[in-house]
């Protein structure tokens, strides 16, 4: 048996309260971390099949009182030890397996169906072809609320240069271009599959502890950031449920390996594509006056468009307005009679999103009319239907998470660092319209050795997208695991 097809199981012994100063939520997650510390301290230890569900060891009452009571406030330290054993005999192997085998969006076949496999093996009841390859995994467990933990799948059209002696050597058809292209994991989603396979084996044999129902969102093509929407589409609440919560996490590279990093705010900025039309009058480009210049015009427009962050957000208000494309004209002395603009605008509010869109369209229709252009020829601006809003988290609960993780994980592992750049990702297509309660964090992945380097000189620490890319995966994913696991029983404890 391979060890990738192995699963560890052990089952679960109360022990009486030591505390009565916790409340109910902070026993029950007392009592999660004794049931793995007793796994770490070798009292019972049970591997079987893939396919089971509970093993056979046993604990008594005593052997737990007399061998772990005395131990409960190093929970914390001892669970990662125990998570750090499911990674060694199951999790590693899975991981890099996902590594080697990337898939580009909306094609994810193979990684769908290994994921359907091994949440199926534990026991969830598992929906394959959602909005395209999405995956929903459905575990219920009695009264309590429905808690969706959402993970994304898909790869990049990069190629790999990592160095890394399992770097992805995949090639795949684009579903864009047709052409074939290589394939690497260059934003750690598969970080992101690995560790909801570890949370879904934890949780399926520990089912005595928490209570509800937990959805397990496979998604595709979030680098594109259409799956969500597919999937909403494909009538996700309708069929499943409205979840009461909804979880997510990001590894991320600019954090150190096994920080989470939680803010109240809005994590992920939300993101539009906009296209600008630019009419013209033709002409020759010795003969300037027959025409109207479409590239001047252009131009223009580029350079007021810069006031819009300027001078129309508050200081302390983010946005961005970014035109990334500028195409007219085949030859140098013909004036064109269009000229195309492309843009990415960024924003962390939805009133922010407003104001930037509305100025651009402002801006470039009435700059059209500075041109002396008449109505029927004025710019035309289009918003791409792609468009993302922002991740916004749900204060009050990123602030109980907060509280869980500093409690069972240790104050240092838990950070509060906004991000410096505009990043999107299309999470809150699931969490909005309607509105549902959503936090959003980061898991750490670069060894805090490479940000050491860094600072002395050394080679950056690769971006996300980079073909440089490389994460961490053993402390990637067991923190990974260890904050969701610890999220969903804050959430789902058994009363």
């Amino acid at each position: 048996m391979r060890r990738s097809d192995r699963i560890i199981d052990v089952p679960l012994e109360w022990f009486d309260e030591r505390s009565n100063v916790l409340n109910q939520k902070e026993k029950q997650v007392r009592r999660f971390v004794t049931s793995w510390l007793v796994l770490g301290l070798g009292l019972s230890l049970s591997i079987g099949g893939a396919g089971s569900v509970r093993g056979q060891g046993t604990i008594t009452a005593v052997d737990a009182a007399e061998g772990v009571a005395e131990k409960t406030v190093e929970s914390a330290d001892q669970l990662e030890q125990l998570i750090a054993k499911d990674y060694d005999v199951y999790l590693a192997d899975l991981f890099d397996h996902f590594h080697r085998n990337p898939e580009l969006s909306l094609v994810e076949f193979r990684t769908a169906a290994r994921m359907a496999r091994e949440l199926r093996a534990v026991g969830f009841d598992v929906t394959e072809g959602v909005g395209g390859t999405g995956i929903v995994a459905m575990m219920k467990n009695g009264e309590g609320p429905l808690v969706m933990m959402r993970a994304d799948m898909d790869g990049l059209p990069v190629e790999e240069k990592s160095g890394l002696s399992n770097a992805s050597k995949a090639t795949q058809e684009s579903p864009i271009t047709g052409n074939v292209v290589p394939v690497m994991h260059a934003c750690g989603h598969d970080v992101h599959i690995t560790s909801m396979v570890g949370t879904a084996r934890y949780m399926s044999t520990h089912r005595d502890i928490w209570s509800g129902t937990l959805m397990l969102v496979v998604q595709p093509a979030e680098e594109r950031v259409i799956g969500a929407r597919a999937m909403k589409q494909d009538r996700l609440w309708q069929r499943f449920g409205l979840p009461d919560f909804a979880l997510a996490f990001h590894v991320s590279a600019r954090d150190e390996a096994g920080k989470i990093n939680v803010t109240d705010g809005s994590p992920y900025a939300g993101a539009d594509t906009v296209d600008i039309l630019i009419h013209g009058v033709g002409a020759h480009g010795a003969s300037p006056h027959r025409g109207k210049d479409p590239i001047v015009l252009g131009s223009q427009i580029v350079m007021a468009l810069q006031t819009l962050v300027s001078r129309e957000l508050s200081p302390r208000d983010p946005g961005v307005v970014t035109v990334g494309s500028f195409h007219s004209g085949t030859k140098h002395n013909i004036i064109s009679d269009e000229a195309r603009l492309q843009l990415t605008v960024r924003n962390t509010s939805l009133e922010t999103r407003k104001t930037l869109l509305d100025g651009i369209r402002r801006i470039a229709v009435n700059m059209g009319r500075v041109a002396g252009l008449p109505e029927d020829k004025l710019p035309e601006v289009t918003v791409s239907k792609e468009s993302v809003p922002p991740t916004i988290n749900t204060a009050s609960l990123a602030q109980k998470l907060r509280q869980a993780w500093i409690a069972e994980i240790g104050e240092a592992a838990v950070i509060d660092v906004l991000t410096k750049g505009m990043g999107a990702e299309d999470f809150p297509v699931f969490t909005s319209d309607p509105d549902i309660p959503a936090v959003y964090w980061s898991v750490g992945g670069t060894p805090k050795k490479d940000f050491e380097a860094e600072e002395a000189g050394g080679p950056l620490v690769p971006s996300h997208h980079s073909p440089l890319f490389k994460i961490e995966p053993e402390l990637s994913v067991k923190r990974g695991v260890h904050s969701t696991v610890v999220a969903l029983l804050t959430l789902m404890a058994a009363e």
